[in-house]
């Protein structure tokens, strides 16, 4: 149960004082002895713990998991293998999993689909894997993604054909290897914040994604920022952040 379910639960009687301040005792974290899962990280910050699947075992990922949604929150694993997934269904039978973005979540999110979608491009067809990770770390926060992808700018008509869809997006976040020069461009269309992402493909003397991150550095495009390389996460984070932020302000 999550901190709003617990204040909840007394005010109607159904969960007594003794039992909800012993669920607050525990609740800053969980130690499963290999992990200590922040259970309270949603109340500071918007949105619960993600879970880096890399260089966990399955069982270890299925606990964690299966913590959170304990906790009453969305549990989502990036960078995560199919045996992980496996071992998390046998636990939370909701779970969903996305192999080409390596993400599982915990169930299938809720959008808003009301709401204005956050824009996510990539340059080229090998940047999917991370431009797919950043926007189902957007849609795990309940915002709407519009997705335009293989749209960099050796054909650049092909991002033109969608102007209407970046103008109308609250923030945008670009993904590319090779040269990186995508974010330059769609920063100079738009009046929305853009999060730019590169990623490790390319040729050699882009070595591994530096080229693309020094050229998204050294962007003459303004209201852009830049992650580290091939963080589809962290820039879906930021974006739905901003997002949120500006909601907050209209409310």
């Amino acid at each position: 149960m999550d901190l709003e379910g617990i204040l909840r639960a007394v005010r109607d009687g159904t969960l007594r004082v003794e039992e909800a301040m012993h669920s607050l005792r525990v609740a800053p974290y969980q130690d499963l002895g290999f992990a200590k899962v922040d259970t309270y990280r949603a109340v500071r910050r918007g949105f619960p713990e993600a879970i880096f699947g890399q260089g966990k075992t399955p069982a270890e990922v299925a606990r964690i998991v299966s913590t959170l949604v304990a906790a009453g929150q969305r549990a989502l694993v990036t960078r995560a293998s199919p045996e992980q997934y496996e071992a998390v269904l046998a636990e939370v039978p909701g779970a969903v999993y996305h192999e080409r973005a390596r993400v599982l979540l915990s169930d299938e999110p809720e959008v808003d689909e009301s709401l204005p979608p956050i824009c996510v491009c990539s340059g080229g067809t090998a940047d999917l894997p991370v431009a797919e990770e950043a926007a189902l770390t957007i849609e795990a926060r309940g915002l709407p993604v519009c997705r335009l992808y293989d749209v960099g700018v050796a054909g650049i008509h092909r991002l033109l054909d969608h102007l209407e869809e970046l103008w109308r997006s609250p923030a945008i976040v670009v993904v590319a290897g090779m040269e990186g020069a995508l974010a330059s461009v769609v920063g100079g269309l738009v009046d929305a914040p853009v999060v730019s992402v590169p990623t490790s493909v390319g040729y050699g003397a882009h070595f591994s994604g530096l080229a693309p991150l020094l050229a998204m550095l050294n962007s003459c495009a303004v209201g852009t920022a830049v992650v580290n390389i091939d963080n589809g996460f962290g820039a879906g984070s930021y974006a739905a952040m901003i997002v949120n932020a500006a909601r907050k302000l209209k409310r």
